[in-house]
């Protein structure tokens, strides 16, 4: 197999790194400004995919634990592939009972629809983690291999094989035409509006293939319907517990061990509405740095297979810029830039 495209995103800190430098020690922000009413947590996304899940994950960490003394209300806004979303919290100038988690949406949807947004308008708060792609196929079809798929996917010829993803230019289509160029088949592709809706339709076999997170796709590969080929990063993941009878993340081969090379990790990070205090964003980084020593947010990124990565302050924001100036870079190549 010809390999003519390689696709990376890198990331500035070692997997499983502890909290960053920037965030305050345990319980100093909360001697200073909390919440005084209940915080939204806005999803630009659908239901079921990984941002929802770990929103979700977190609101029930924080009651659970008691760590605010106001509520959280998760808000699901995602049309316009998030559009609605990042526009919302853009609007909501200096409000700091607004919070927003983000993905690769942050920056492709923007590029891709031309919405008046950046990830500028908004104020950084952290990264919680960095997540991972997995190419998955249903799991009762022959495949064993990504190549075995990929060269039926090339006899079936173009558009013979349908590889579902999460929204239209979005990151999961970028993906799939770096597979293209790598291999030379052609998908068709078929957007959906979240990741849940994504493993469904595969496991149904109204298509073909996915590039899934793991976290959206793990019930179903602990089922025995879907089947991992090879992970779209630069090592193997380095969870070794069991996930099935016979796999753990950790059995999973790198794509760029089987012939292909792509590789694509996504931002789970957090942010808030421009022109809050610092004093403010504290208190979320601090909460955060709780909500990440707490039991189920370990057993949360364990079988979710996350990239553990924690990033704030200045850091944090050169990376997401970074990100956001090699996301130009792998749109205007995959020729999913707006029109001007």
């Amino acid at each position: 197999m010809t390999n003519t495209r390689r696709i990376v995103l890198g990331v500035a800190v070692a997997a499983g790194a502890g909290v960053a430098a920037s965030v305050l020690p345990g319980g100093a922000a909360a001697q200073g400004w909390e919440p005084t009413k209940t915080v939204e947590f806005i999803i630009p996304a659908g239901t079921g995919g990984g941002a929802d899940q770990m929103a979700r994950m977190i609101q029930g960490i924080v009651q659970k634990h008691n760590l605010m003394t106001q509520p959280i209300v998760v808000i699901n806004k995602s049309g316009g592939a998030g559009a609605e979303g990042f526009l919302d919290v853009k609007a909501d100038e200096g409000n700091s009972h607004k919070i927003i988690i983000t993905l690769s949406n942050l920056f492709t949807t923007p590029l891709a629809t031309g919405v008046p947004f950046s990830w500028e308008d908004l104020t950084p708060v952290a990264m919680l983690a960095l997540d991972e792609f997995i190419l998955w196929v249903n799991a009762d079809d022959p495949y064993q291999t990504p190549q075995e798929y990929l060269e039926a996917a090339k006899e079936a010829g173009p558009g013979g094989f349908k590889m579902g993803g999460t929204g239209s230019k979005q990151e999961d289509q970028i993906i799939t035409v770096a597979l293209q160029e790598a291999s030379g088949a052609e998908f068709g592709y078929i957007p959906f509006k979240g990741g849940g809706d994504v493993a469904v339709q595969l496991v149904g076999g109204h298509t073909n293939s996915s590039v899934n997170n793991p976290i959206e796709a793990v019930a179903h590969w602990r089922s025995g319907d879907l089947r991992p080929l090879c992970v779209f990063d630069s090592e193997r993941l380095a969870y070794t517990e069991k996930m099935t009878d016979t796999m753990a993340w950790s059995d999973i081969p790198t794509c760029k061990e089987t012939g292909i090379d792509v590789e694509y990790l996504m931002l789970r990070g957090i942010f808030m509405p421009a022109g809050v205090e610092q004093e403010h964003v504290d208190f979320y980084i601090d909460l955060f740095s709780k909500v990440r020593e707490t039991p189920e947010w370990q057993d949360f990124m364990s079988k979710g297979a996350f990239n553990t990565t924690f990033m704030t302050g200045d850091e944090y924001e050169a990376w997401v810029a970074e990100a956001a100036e090699r996301h130009q870079d792998l749109m205007a190549e995959a020729g999913f830039l707006a029109a001007n």
